[in-house]
């Protein structure tokens, strides 16, 4: 069974920096492209960023390219998201997900709030 469990959401100002986790479980985390997503109160998900298996290629949402980065561990099968910069139109709570189109699924999430 797939398990996913985010950390590291909170709230910080504007410019401010957070780093969000994903530890995954239940299949082989190196095969599988992962996705960040985030939803935010009112709004349809977001395709946040992607990575490939290896950590190699990314793909990052215009709106937070050069902001934030996404990297992996596969030795720890944890997924990681840096954010810089951060604005208050990133809040929202933060999903990973299993693939490179995946939606969100029953994860827990983490929530991101920025607030001067």
């Amino acid at each position: 069974e797939v398990q996913l469990v985010e950390s590291g959401g909170g709230s910080v100002q504007p410019g401010g920096s957070l780093r969000l986790s994903c530890e995954a479980s239940g299949f082989t985390f190196s095969n599988h492209f992962m996705t960040w997503l985030r939803q935010a109160p009112g709004k349809g998900p977001l395709r946040v960023a992607t990575i490939n298996s290896d950590g190699i290629a990314t793909y990052y949402q215009s709106s937070v390219k050069g902001r934030f980065t996404i990297s992996r561990d596969n030795a720890k099968n944890t997924l990681y998201l840096q954010m810089d910069s951060l604005r208050t139109e990133d809040t929202a709570m933060y999903y990973c997900a299993v693939g490179q189109y995946a939606a969100i699924g029953n994860s827990p999430g983490t929530q991101v709030t920025v607030v001067s």
